[in-house]
């Protein structure tokens, strides 16, 4: 066989393809028997050509998985010998990392099974050999071992880090330090064990001079190796990286400002930012990063892309979600530098830079909320004048920011609506359809928000989108669609004489069948779906069934964006209808269930070898045996799946809801997929299931009460869902469902008394603390560097939520609940110090009154009111909010008649703080009471 195989070696190198077709059928012959190895061995240690011995090694990596077992104990020997001297002898480098590739195939049999213990002491010895070669090699094969017998290495683990650190900082090999780096690489992607992981922390400055160096020599694909191990460094939860943070950062801005590196290499360098401001945002507090790491992103927002590369690499995207993570997690630290930037830039002559402008104050609104709003007349006028720039990029980027300010600036932004909207209504005449697209989507987003205030402006309006509907291209369409839908749901009634012209022309759009047109018909059903809503049932119920059908066809055009918005379609024809739904449960619950359980379509990314196609060598397969199995190095997911899921889950609860008994077909089915959705790794699909559960808790009392043998199955969900409900509050990692959690179990509560919960309020209670001390899951903050107890920054809507099961439950257990809120108290109170922003204050005042008012201990609510009063003293301007629903409460008290004196003389304290601070404010809420609320007030009101 020797001497066939090196003949067709030799052939499968012609350039001939028809030469090298037959040489691969012929080999894939002989690579059937077992002595193919032997004979692989043979050319490999002795083919005079640096190709054909290359090739040899290839074939057989690829063969020799499938052969190893059948080989005798000389023969498997021979191979490991004739590797080691291949790898020690052989003067050709791409030999060399070949028959590397096979030794990292052999170990993972040979090692374990205790059939090469020389090997490792091999390899120790080749890293310290004074040839450049054996030292790179030996960490190319540690490098590739990890894979394939990385557990064999455990014991030598501080013996194996001491040999990376000395290689990567060998003074004389450039190719040394940069294997070295790979291991790093391999290594940190193999332990999982923290305290290991921690010392790789003094690996920082020498990888940083590898990753320099590589820069200098235009290796930038090596230069990428670095940024992937800071990347493990930064997501793992131990500290790992301490001081070193600024130099990561330093080294990060020096790639991303270098216009003449790659655009991947900058955008890995970018990432990098992203992640600490996602993982470690203290980190970058503390060593005072921030400002600089600004000064860097803002800019590149201005830089321009060259249009042929990738978007998603393009750096001034990259620096807009670095800019949005870190207003994100570090808004009052963030917003000062954006604005002066903004400010600055908006005076600019460089339009990239006054696009650049009102594009970072788009990308703060979300997380830099409350800061936007205190400077809302100022951050306007710069957005509003750039939407009238001549240039088209900065009108775009107005109108993108005006949107984003409608999403995130609620209520201010609505409040001036005489001065935005016309603004928005002129962009829609826009010369660029790009601008066109921008406004329209500032519309949606604006009117959304909107209630009677639009009615001014409604004609003109609906004028100018049912105009450009029928005129605009099909991208311009499918905005319009959203913004008559924003408009729909804000004009409510006042809608219908609009609603006849708008469905007629739907029905167009929900007849379309091209792939391109399918993301108009989309669009389309889901403004039905609001249309509807606006106008009602009463005038909906006899014009539904044709565009219900459509919908229903729709979905089987296999497009993950329609089955979406029909399911957001039908969810909403089931809240108009109610009970009239029933008749349409069968076509379209099956229709739910189908996308709950639709695969996730998850998109992996693998790190193959070069080796198989050097030279074209890739041509020989591996025919049916077992292949090494690649690294994995990304998973990327569908979101149309995960969007479509979220909205067949969010369908469900809401079919059980309106339907009540009627569902009881389908309700296991449902509740299986809800439970399994409850831990779904993406929370928008959590999300809906945490609601759900709660519509489905109240589908099955109705069944329960229709069916009596239903009863005990109604007791089984009811036990299921709040286990879930009390392990989600505590163990889920995001603040959205925890606060959605806490709602939901609020209205439990109040829905089903303190009887139905009992059982489980030890374990709620403790819930419930976990969440006030904030160490729950989704409250939890990087772990390098001290966390600063007086860093207020947290989820607003986390903690409203948290605070509203106080209440719940001392309304339904009354004087029951005083030793549970004594042990609630203290940590509820650290949220009202001096140092805790005004709306944590808000919120425990307003806690605190309502608690009271519910308790039945009169001691206890007397000096819950005296905390409130306490809390009314501090002058929060932010209270003035709660003015109404605090003048109610306390009127209710000193009016009731089984209130104590000592009880009413407390609240009437706190009233009279209330008064003395907002006194002009409250007279037309204090007229407004019935006449007995209103004299037991006045009695407690301060003299003259």
């Amino acid at each position: 066989m020797s001497q066939s195989l090196e003949l067709l070696l030799i052939q499968f190198l012609m350039p001939d393809n028809d030469a090298r077709r037959q040489a691969e059928e012929q080999i894939k012959r002989l690579a059937k028997d077992p002595q193919v190895v032997p004979a692989l061995i043979q050319h490999l240690r002795t083919a005079k050509t640096p190709n054909v011995r290359q090739l040899a090694a290839i074939l057989l990596r690829k063969k020799i998985t499938g052969h190893w077992a059948k080989l005798s104990p000389q023969l498997k020997l021979l191979v490991k010998q004739s590797l080691i001297e291949s790898i020690t002898m052989e003067h050709s480098p791409p030999v060399r990392r070949a028959s590397a590739n096979v030794v990292s195939i052999v170990a993972k049999y040979a090692v374990p099974a205790g059939e090469w213990p020389d090997l490792l002491p091999f390899l120790f010895q080749c890293s310290q050999s004074s040839q450049e070669d054996h030292r790179e090699v030996s960490l190319i094969l540690f490098s590739s071992l990890t894979e394939t017998i990385g557990n064999t290495f455990l014991p030598h683990f501080s013996d194996l880090q001491a040999l990376l650190l000395k290689c990567l900082q060998d003074e004389t090999s450039s190719r040394v330090r940069v294997a070295a780096l790979k291991a790093v690489g391999s290594f940190l992607e193999f332990t999982n064990d923290g305290a290991e992981v921690v010392k790789f922390r003094e690996f920082i400055p020498s990888i940083l001079n590898v990753a320099r160096q590589c820069l200098a020599n235009g290796e930038e694909d090596v230069a990428i190796i670095a940024f992937e191990i800071f990347d493990e460094l930064i997501e793992s939860p131990a500290p790992l990286l301490g001081e070193s943070v600024r130099s990561i950062v330093q080294f990060s801005l020096e790639v991303c400002s270098s216009q003449n590196l790659e655009s991947s290499t900058r955008h890995q360098a970018i990432q990098i930012i992203s992640w600490l401001a996602k993982y470690k945002p203290n980190s970058l507090k503390k060593q005072k990063l921030i400002i600089p790491v600004l000064q860097v992103m803002c800019p590149l927002l201005a830089e321009s892309s060259d249009g042929d590369g990738d978007d998603d690499l393009s750096s001034d995207r990259a620096a807009a979600e670095v800019i949005d993570t870190m207003a994100l997690n570090l808004s009052k630290h963030v917003f000062p530098p954006v604005f002066e930037f903004a400010s600055l830039s908006s005076q600019s002559a460089n339009p990239k830079f006054r696009e650049a402008s009102v594009t970072a104050l788009g990308v703060i609104s979300e997380g830099c909320t409350e800061h936007v709003k205190s400077k809302l007349e100022p951050v306007l006028h710069i957005v509003l004048g750039a939407l009238r720039d001549p240039e088209q990029m900065v009108r775009g980027a107005a109108s993108f920011a005006l949107g984003q300010f409608a999403e995130h600036l609620q209520p201010e932004i609505v409040s001036l609506y005489e001065s935005v909207l016309p603004c928005i209504l002129n962009a829609l005449e826009d010369n660029s359809d790009e601008v066109k697209e921008k406004s329209y989507y500032a519309l949606a987003a604006f009117c959304e928000n909107m209630g009677e205030e639009i009615l001014p402006f409604l004609d003109p309006l609906m004028g100018k989108l049912l105009s450009a509907l029928q005129t605009s291209p099909r991208n311009l369409q499918e905005t319009c669609m959203s913004a008559i839908g924003s408009v729909a749901a804000a004009a409510e009634q006042a809608f219908i004489p609009y609603a006849e012209r708008v469905l007629e022309l739907m029905k167009i759009f929900m007849v379309l069948t091209k792939d391109e047109e399918l993301c108009s018909r989309a669009r389309a059903t889901e403004l039905v779906g609001i249309v509807a809503m606006s106008v009602g049932r009463t005038r909906m119920d006899q014009i539904l069934p044709p565009f219900i059908e459509a919908a229903i066809s729709g979905f089987g055009l296999e497009f993950s964006e329609l089955r979406e918005y029909t399911h957001g379609f039908f969810s909403n024809v089931a809240e108009i209808l109610d009970d009239g739904f029933v008749k349409y449960l069968p076509h379209v619950v099956p229709l739910a269930f189908s996308s709950c359980n639709l695969d996730d379509g998850s998109a992996v990314d693998v790190d193959e070898s070069d080796d198989d196609n050097v030279n074209g060598f890739g041509g020989v397969s591996s025919d049916d045996e077992a292949h090494d199995e690649p690294r994995v190095r990304n998973i990327s997911i569908r979101t149309g799946v995960l969007d479509e899921k979220a909205a067949a889950t969010q369908a469900l609860g809401l079919f059980a809801l309106h339907t009540k008994s009627a569902y009881a077909p389908y309700l296991e089915e449902t509740l299986k997929i809800l439970v399994r959705h409850s831990g779904y790794f993406h929370e928008d699909v959590r999300l809906q299931a945490i609601i759900s559960l709660e519509h489905i808790l109240k589908a099955a009392l109705a069944i329960s009460q229709s069916y009596n043998e239903a009863s005990t199955k109604a007791k089984e969900i009811f036990d299921t869902v709040m286990n879930i409900y009390i392990k989600t509050m505590v163990e889920d990692d995001d603040k959205e469902v925890v606060a959605q959690t806490c709602t939901s179990m609020a209205d439990i509560i109040k829905d089903y008394g303190y009887g139905a919960v009992e059982p489980y309020m030890p374990r709620l209670v403790d819930a419930t603390l976990v969440l006030l001390r904030e160490e729950s899951a989704c409250q939890q903050v990087e772990s390098d560097g001290e966390i600063d107890e007086d860093d207020t920054e947290h989820d607003e809507v986390l903690m409203d939520a948290v605070s509203d099961l106080l209440p719940a439950f001392a309304k339904a257990m009354g004087s029951y609940f005083a030793p549970i809120f004594a042990k609630l108290f203290e940590p509820l109170m650290k949220f009202s110090r001096a140092s805790r922003p005004p709306q944590d204050r808000t919120m425990v005042v307003a806690c605190l009154a309502e608690v009271a008012q519910d308790m039945e201990d009169h001691e206890e609510s007397m000096s819950v009111y005296g905390c409130v009063s306490t809390l009314v003293l501090s002058s929060n301007p932010q209270i003035l909010s709660l003015v109404p629903e605090l003048v109610n409460i306390f009127a209710h008290v000193v009016a009731s008649p089984i209130e104590t004196s000592e009880v009413k003389a407390q609240v009437g304290r706190a009233f009279s703080h209330l008064l003395s601070i907002y006194g002009q404010q409250m007279q037309p809420l204090l007229s407004s009471l019935p006449p007995a609320h209103a004299n037991a007030l006045a009695a407690y009101a301060p003299k003259g």
